[in-house]
């Protein structure tokens, strides 16, 4: 007989797979646990193998089945995803529904407006977005879940291609009284006594952190938060300095409390911010449309975002 399962099922499997457990897949997929559990003892039965070894209350990991299978169903998903982009383009109109995830430290300062504009031009596409960390962009993007991500250029997999739009230096953000506020240049080395505030976020604190221990220092870390604005109102009101690569469009925190800006010296890396994708959807209209339109936007207000700017053209 046939084996027989879905797409559906597929994606529960590599959710599963990539969260370590149940509840933690359920709340990616936004379904209950009882129909990932189901879905996943399913393929279990059709496919007669065992995909999963159930940890009690540690959570799930795969059998060596299950890895070689998970492989085939991330292939499955992207190429499903392909296909449907494909009858898209085929249709010969830019007007079908489009995810869109963005980094969550500056999804409030590009994507709304960034919409605006695409929508303004082909108001018939239905775009939905998410925000989300680079861990859960890439997850979500390898599950087809989100068809591209406006992120940055951290920690990128060899399955996604990323296309660099801007280059963001890094910043370090200070409230008017610190003693480093009025310097034209900040060294990590100038840095390392003072408190620090830490944007906790996958891959984006590694990246900040890296600074210090690229010269063998350790920055004093004071206090740490997932939220950017959270984070710019503790710098403002003295809690510590912190690092940041988007600039705010005004020098002020959420509760009205001014801040200054200053760039971080000793040829700290920039990250770029760009738009993330899988291979499978390079060849759709509708994305090379929206990765058009985004490169131009970004290029119009890359001096309002920040004290960098756009990438030259052969980026």
């Amino acid at each position: 007989m046939p084996v027989r399962y879905t797409l559906r099922q597929l994606e529960y499997l590599v959710a599963v797979g990539e969260a370590g457990s149940i509840v933690a897949a359920a709340q990616q997929v936004n379904v209950s646990p009882p129909s990932i559990s189901a879905g996943v003892s399913h393929l279990e039965e059709e496919l007669g193998v065992q995909l999963f070894v159930r940890h009690h209350a540690q959570g799930l990991t795969p059998t060596l089945a299950g890895r070689k299978l998970l492989e085939h169903a991330r292939m499955v998903l992207r190429e499903a995803a392909a296909l449907r982009d494909l009858a898209r383009e085929l249709s010969g109109s830019i007007r079908w529904p489009l995810a869109i995830g963005c980094m969550t430290t500056f999804a409030h300062a590009v994507l709304p407006a960034l919409r605006r504009s695409f929508a303004d031009e082909y108001p018939e596409v239905r775009i939905s977005q998410v925000e989300a960390d680079q861990a859960e962009l890439i997850s979500l993007l390898r599950q087809a879940r989100i068809d591209l991500a406006l992120t940055y250029d951290l920690d990128l997999p060899g399955d996604l291609r990323f296309f660099p739009m801007m280059e963001l230096p890094p910043l370090v953000a200070l409230n008017e009284g610190h003693p480093l506020a009025q310097h034209a240049e900040i060294s990590v080395e100038d840095l390392a006594p003072h408190p620090m505030v830490l944007l906790d976020l996958p891959l984006s604190a590694d990246y900040f952190l890296s600074f210090f221990a690229d010269r063998g220092l350790r920055p004093n870390i004071a206090e740490r938060t997932r939220d950017m604005a959270v984070l710019r109102s503790l710098v403002a009101n003295g809690f510590g300095y912190s690092i940041v690569n988007l600039r705010p469009l005004n020098d002020v925190a959420p509760d009205g409390r001014p801040l200054r800006f200053v760039p971080l010296g000793g040829n700290a890396r920039a990250m770029k911010m760009g738009m993330l994708v899988s291979t499978a959807v390079e060849r759709s209209q509708l994305h090379r449309t929206f990765l058009a339109s985004a490169s131009e936007w970004v290029r119009r207000n890359s001096h309002r975002l920040s004290g960098g700017g756009p990438l030259p053209e052969e980026a």
